[in-house]
């Protein structure tokens, strides 16, 4: 635990002194080109055309890295097996900084501008993002797939569970193109399975940060309460947080006797950015009180 904490804040420092740095240690090109050979030298309607076809591409890149996760264990009094997490973890934390693309977006003022880096939040290929009241909830996926899944599955199981949900997440959004179609499907299926605890936290932790009444009747309506391999009920507690947020600040402006921020000026955007600080602190904070009764022990 203590690593997942040194290693998160490592990649959001990252982020900040040396976004080029960390861009470059994030790119999945080879995992790409992986794919491709394997669509050209694997025999037609074999085993990598069919449903689980996708693990014949994720077992030997995860396997290298539980072999390392495994061989490090205990060298140099843990130092070895701190820094292979955090360059892990580092490298696949992202693949962008989502707050700089927040503060981006915030920061535009022409709207070809706005729309362009509004677009950098997209949670996945092809899906636009604009202005209005879906926002916050592409911005709650984006932060799913970009900061909590690699961080649960990393607390989990180590590097090996970073790497095993990135790839996966790039074989079934970003590289789909280059999969047969049932392969994709089951990518997808194996991306939802991986997703599905990591948005259950993430809405706990929305209703501790904001409105609980909220957040758990909007989580309740979208099914959240089934056990089912699907998590679309983040977008909805997201969309009903910052509603709730949104209510409370022109309250809170009219008691006051000025009026709200126009729409025009992204709040829901702000807002929502807000929340998904609140939610990883709260994260964070746990993982810290954990280390201390570790170390109190």
């Amino acid at each position: 635990m203590f690593t997942t904490l040194v290693a998160v804040i490592a990649a959001l420092v990252l982020g900040h002194v040396a976004p080029a740095l960390g861009a470059s240690l994030r790119q999945f090109h080879w995992f790409g080109q992986w794919l491709e050979w394997l669509g050209s030298h694997v025999d037609e309607g074999g085993f990598w055309r069919g449903r689980h076809g996708i693990w014949l591409a994720l077992l030997p890149p995860v396997l290298l890295v539980l072999l390392v996760q495994v061989a490090l264990s205990g060298r140099l009094l843990g130092l070895a097996s701190l820094l292979f997490g955090v360059i892990v973890l580092v490298c696949t934390w992202g693949p962008r900084d989502l707050d700089i693309d927040v503060e981006s977006a915030l920061d535009a003022t022409e709207p070809e501008t706005r729309r362009a880096r509004l677009d950098q939040l997209a949670p996945e290929p092809g899906v636009g993002v604009a202005e209005g009241p879906a926002l916050p909830g592409l911005l709650m996926r984006s932060a799913l797939r970009r900061w909590f899944a690699p961080l649960l599955w990393f607390l989990l199981l180590g590097p090996v569970g970073a790497v095993l949900y990135r790839l996966v997440e790039r074989a079934a959004l970003a590289h789909a193109v280059a999969l047969p179609a049932e392969n994709v499907l089951g990518a997808r299926d194996a991306l939802r399975v991986l997703e599905w605890p990591v948005a259950q936290l993430m809405v706990l932790a929305l209703a501790l940060a904001g409105n609980f009444d909220l957040v758990f009747r909007a989580w309740r309506a979208a099914g959240g309460d089934r056990w089912q391999a699907g998590s679309g009920f983040l977008e909805s507690a997201g969309r009903a947080a910052v509603r709730g947020e949104l209510a409370e600040e022109a309250a809170d402006y009219l008691e006051a006797g000025r009026l709200p921020p126009a729409a025009g000026e992204l709040v829901e955007l702000r807002d929502a950015m807000s929340l998904v600080w609140r939610m990883l602190l709260l994260w964070l904070a746990l993982l810290a009180l954990l280390v201390i009764a570790g170390w109190v022990n």
